[in-house]
Formats: structure tokens, C-alpha cells, sequence
């Protein structure tokens, strides 16, 4: 069954409440969209494009009030930033509020919100109320779509509705900046806005290989590691070598004998496990236990994207 290509707003919206994922067409390029706080629609996201990593998602605002649902609060800068740029091609990387779903940050304490500027996502957005989650609507690896006719050929089969809105007058994503903690700017990623712009209000931010990947989340193998240690291997041995210790288990869907074991999924559903994981790690993570230990998950499908998380939460301790 191929997608639907129509101009129906209110269609489009009807389906993201029910929480189907639907392509929108935007200023940079068309976006694969679900709401940002619906973990079951944002999961949907992931399977679509065949994404074998969760990394974070960009969740778009139609206006300041759903930017303070999103969002617990922004420094002036970013203010002056809204105002200059938004809606646009520009990203702000700022503390998210506990209604987004970590699936749609990988776990982090930040969240990437923007304005589009596409007059129909922007009516889209007001209709139905909810910011949007949506990164770009190809599979993974393969070029953006700038068209609706492009989310068509790579997508078509995946997703039940295309809302076109022409092709996309910018054609590259948007320029990414997250806030320092020594007042400056880091940019993560080039775009739609120039630097030569930006640096009226910030300055001249500072390259995504200084400071980035301790702002964005996947940039360094060791990201995602919670406080407590974690290893990830056979967790029978794990935990024969951890004797005597607190010990918790993160397992697919097999109990293990441990001061605590969380079972992602008993039925062995990897997306039911992917939507358990963030909370999980967060749970152990402030829980009595000394060590946690983390079995291999099938490496398909979800699959891969968990045992991906599992990696770097453990990459510090290997």
C-alpha cells in the first residue's frame, strides 16, 4: 500500500493524534513526524527509517507556548535567537521538560526544538496542538527528501499519508547551536543559518569538534553511561565475576537471579524493549544497586539500536 499524497491538513493531524507517523514538508527538508510525547508513535519513527541507532530527534514548535511545554527554560541569547531566526532553518539545543520522551533524546537532559517556517506545517502544528518529533523522511544513509514525490520513492510503502507542501525552498537541514557552560555557543551542525548571521548576536560559536559531543547525544562512544558502572556481555559470567556485589540486570525478556532484574520485554518484542530502556537505565541508575549488567540483544531490527545504547553506556568500563 503506498502513502497518500494530499494537502489535508486536518487529514494529517487527525492521524498523528491517533499516533501514526506522517511526512511533512518544511523549509529545509520533508520531516518524518510523530508527537514528541508519544513514546508509541516516536518508536514508530525509528522502525521507519531503519534508523540502527536512537539518536536524537528534532522536535518542531509552532509557537512560544508549545516551545514552553518542550522546553524548561532558555538563556536571553536564545531569546534573541528565536526572535532573529525563528521560524526558520535554526536549532537550539536547551533542557527539555520531563513530558518528552526520551526515546526522542536518547535518554539525554536536552532536547533540539526548532520553528519551521513551511506555512502548512506551521497550520499543522496549531491544529493539532502538540509539537511535532521529526527528523528527516528517508531511510537512513540515503539522501533527504526535498520533495513530496522523493518521501514517496523511499518511503511509500511505510507510512500512510504525505502531506505535500511543494518542494522545500532550502533544501539543506537546519544549522544546530547548544548553549555552553562558559556562556558561549557550541555549533553542532551547519545549515540553513550561517554563522556569518548568528555571530551579530552570539559571536562566533565554536566548532562541534571542541564541544559537541558533550551536547549531543551519540557523538562520543561513551555517551548514555549512567553513573553506576555497566557492563555488557554474558550476564552469567558478569555476574560470577561481581559476586558479593549488588548486581541489577537489564535482560531482554528472561529473568536472572540479581539484587534486581529488569525484564525489558517478557513477549520479545524489541520495540516494547526499546521503549523501556531509557527509563530503565535512569531507574537502576538511582537505584541501591553497585553495578549494572546488560545482556546482547538480537542485533536486528530495534535490536541493534539497543545493544548501540548498551555499548556506550558500557564503552568506559570495557
Amino acid at each position: 500500500m503506498n502513502a497518500e499524497i494530499g494537502g489535508d491538513v486536518h487529514r494529517a493531524a487527525d492521524m498523528l493524534r491517533s499516533g501514526e507517523v506522517v511526512a511533512i514538508p518544511t523549509e529545509t527538508v520533508y520531516g518524518l513526524a510523530a508527537n514528541a510525547f508519544d513514546p508509541v508513535a516516536v518508536l514508530r519513527v525509528f522502525k521507519v527509517k531503519d534508523r540502527p541507532a536512537f539518536d536524537p530527534l528534532i522536535v518542531h514548535v509552532g509557537d512560544r507556548e508549545q516551545l514552553a511545554k518542550v522546553v524548561k527554560m532558555w538563556p536571553d541569547q536564545a531569546e534573541a535567537l528565536m526572535d532573529k531566526f525563528w521560524p526558520g532553518p535554526l536549532t537550539l539545543v536547551l533542557p527539555k521538560r520531563p513530558e518528552v520522551s526520551d526515546l526522542v533524546t536518547s535518554g539525554s537532559d536536552t532536547v533540539a526544538v526548532r520553528m519551521p517556517a513551511h506555512p502548512t506545517t506551521r497550520e499543522l502544528l496549531k491544529v493539532t496542538g502538540f509539537p511535532l518529533a521529526a527528523p528527516s523522511a528517508n531511510p537512513f544513509g540515503y539522501v533527504s527528501p526535498t520533495t513530496a514525490e522523493h518521501v514517496a520513492d523511499q518511503l511509500g510503502e511505510r507510512i500512510p499519508y504525505i502531506l505535500d507542501g511543494g518542494p522545500c525552498g532550502i533544501g539543506v537541514e537546519s544549522t544546530i547551536l547548544a548553549p555552553l557552560a562558559d556562556g558561549g555557543w557550541g555549533l553542532l551542525r551547519p545549515g540553513g543559518v550561517s554563522l556569518e548571521a548568528l555571530e551579530p548576536i552570539i559571536g562566533r560559536p565554536t566548532q562541534r569538534q571542541d564541544h559537541g559531543p558533550q551536547l549531543l547525544p551519540g557523538m562520543l562512544p561513551s555517551h548514555y553511561a549512567p553513573r553506576k558502572p555497566v557492563y555488557m556481555g554474558d550476564v552469567e559470567d558478569l555476574a560470577r565475576r561481581f559476586h558479593g556485589r549488588r548486581t541489577a540486570v537489564i535482560s531482554f525478556r528472561s529473568e536472572h537471579p540479581a539484587f534486581r532484574c529488569e525484564v525489558l520485554s517478557p513477549s520479545g518484542d524489541l520495540g516494547e524493549a526499546a521503549m523501556h530502556l531509557f527509563a530503565v537505565l535512569r531507574e537502576l541508575d538511582a537505584s541501591p544497586c553497585e553495578v549494572i549488567l546488560a545482556e546482547e540483544f538480537p542485533e536486528h531490527g530495534l535490536g541493534r539500536a539497543i545493544n548501540d545504547r548498551l555499548r556506550r553506556a558500557s564503552a568506559a568500563r570495557t
